[in-house]
């Protein structure tokens, strides 16, 4: 069995990429996780295709396009965290003595997640991360397993290596969407460590959803809804491509009649769909109530969703911008990806992983 890192270990300098179906988003984070600081904002799009359900389908056009962004915007630092999708990656909290020597440990951990991972041990990428003492055996202490085949984590290995960089931190994406989450916990709910968050991250093809209730992550659920529902209602109504309607979406250069024609159906029943969602998590739910939703990703650009969504679901819901809080570098501060702040959701995540071991 390989026991490749899943959680990675501290790095002194290690730049956040996060690779979508429709682009790549790079960020580099300096400072401290009390007062980060943007130094590398960067970012370019992808054609559809190339990657698919988190692997990497056209490895050597997407190692091109690293390349070309590490280049184009001088990016020196060369190690990098990246993360796979939830469906990829088998986690598990599990048991194991406390006195227990870290070969030990390796040994047990191995041995007591073998009865959970549903494929050969010696296809499988394994690791673990000590939570802390177990609340009713004091004797014993909680583990955190993560387990993904090993050609999944291998693909990420071949894309870096191509790419002339250093894959040295594999995540799993709910927990590094947890890191930037609770930065913006501390900043909105200041005093409320055990509240309830949803965070939705609307991409082009799907919205994940993700329930934290303080430190754990209770629930977490993907929707086949995003932006591309947005883009496809855009080109029936003006009988337009795919790739115009995608283009005037971007722009903003749209009919007069889009808002009713068009937006409005689609907020109607984007929000349909989360509310349905939301029906099958009211039992993981505290009180049932949720505290704050944080709106985020490219597809939370359209207008109104945020308001929407809050008025339907009763809770405040607020886009979010991931770099809150943080300082800007002089070469970030008059960067124009900024406007477009909730995209780099997923990759201030992963550079958020600088910071902890």
């Amino acid at each position: 069995m390989n026991l490749k890192s899943l959680f990675g270990q501290r790095q002194e300098a290690i730049v956040g990429v996060d690779i979508s179906s429709r682009g790549i988003k790079v960020v580099g984070l300096g400072g401290s996780m009390a007062r980060p600081v943007v130094e590398v904002l960067a970012s370019t799009r992808l054609p559809g295709g190339h990657s698919v359900g988190g692997t990497v389908v056209d490895v050597n056009q997407v190692a091109e396009a690293l390349r070309g962004l590490w280049r184009e915007n001088r990016i020196k630092v060369k190690k990098v965290a990246l993360a796979l999708p939830s469906t990829a990656v088998l986690t598990k909290k599990i048991m194991v003595e406390a006195d227990l020597s870290s070969w030990d440990m390796e040994a047990q951990v191995e041995e007591e997640a073998r009865p959970y991972i549903p494929f050969p041990l010696e296809e499988v990428s394994l690791d673990f991360y000590p939570i802390g003492q177990n609340p009713q055996r004091p004797e014993m202490i909680d583990v955190l397993i993560a387990a993904a085949r090993r050609d999944r984590v291998q693909n990420l290995l071949d894309l870096m290596e191509l790419a002339e960089l250093e894959a040295s931190v594999v995540e799993v994406q709910p927990y590094a969407m947890r890191l930037a989450t609770r930065r913006l916990v501390d900043i909105y709910l200041p005093g409320q460590e055990d509240a309830v968050v949803l965070l939705l991250k609307v991409g082009a093809g799907r919205t994940s959803m993700q329930l934290t209730a303080g430190e754990s992550i209770v629930y977490e659920r993907d929707q086949a809804i995003g932006g591309d529902q947005l883009t496809h209602r855009i080109a029936a109504c003006y009988g337009c491509s795919k790739d115009e309607a995608e283009t005037k979406k971007i722009a903003g250069a749209l009919a007069q009649d889009f808002e009713s024609s068009v937006l409005r159906p689609y907020l109607f029943a984007t929000v349909q769909v989360l509310e349905r969602a939301i029906q099958f998590m009211q039992h993981t739910m505290p009180n049932g109530k949720i505290h704050q939703i944080f709106l985020t990703g490219g597809g939370a650009l359209v207008p109104g969703l945020a308001k929407a969504i809050s008025a339907a679901l009763q809770s405040p819901c607020t886009l979010v911008d991931p770099f809150e809080g943080m300082r800007l570098a002089p070469k970030v501060r008059t960067h124009l990806r900024l406007q477009a702040a909730p995209l780099f959701f997923g990759a201030c995540g992963l550079a958020l992983r600088r910071f902890c071991l």
